[in-house]
């Protein structure tokens, strides 16, 4: 009986451990679409404004379309780099919603075997034990 509780606490402990590590990674998969966002909100905007400076028919000297031409350059070129930034924050926010899933999953194993634990220990005459334990997180999840 005693080797049967202590697996239980052990159980218990390792669920609650889990569920930390779920959260670290909920807490990454987040900050990894908020990187996204902004990178692709980032690529919208310089795309527009390189579109917008695109040189004009009209008369102009040749300083001004050769400023207008530089600038209009650069912000092609910074499109170009955020919407590869983007691609990489992509794969970078698909990684780590693939952890949070691997995390809950770990979490979810480690709970079902507290439960049987749980319920093995009752079947023997035991007090029941699911009183005493405590949920970890929040109901959100």
């Amino acid at each position: 009986m005693k080797a049967a509780k202590a697996k239980l606490r052990r159980l218990q402990r390792l669920e609650r451990i889990r569920a930390i590590a779920k959260q670290s990674a909920a807490l990454e998969a987040a900050q990894a679409e908020d990187t996204l966002a902004r990178l692709l909100h980032l690529s919208a905007h310089t795309d527009r404004l390189a579109t917008g400076y695109r040189i004009k028919p009209g008369p102009m000297d040749g300083a001004s379309l050769q400023r207008i031409s530089t600038f209009a350059s650069a912000l092609l070129d910074m499109s170009t780099t955020t919407t590869r930034d983007a691609d990489h924050a992509k794969v970078h926010a698909d990684t780590k919603q693939a952890d949070l899933a691997r995390a809950e999953r770990r979490r979810a194993a480690v709970d079902d075997r507290a439960r049987l634990a749980e319920q093995a220990l009752e079947k023997r005459g035991q007090r029941h034990f699911s009183s005493e334990r405590r949920r970890t997180g929040t109901g959100l999840e």
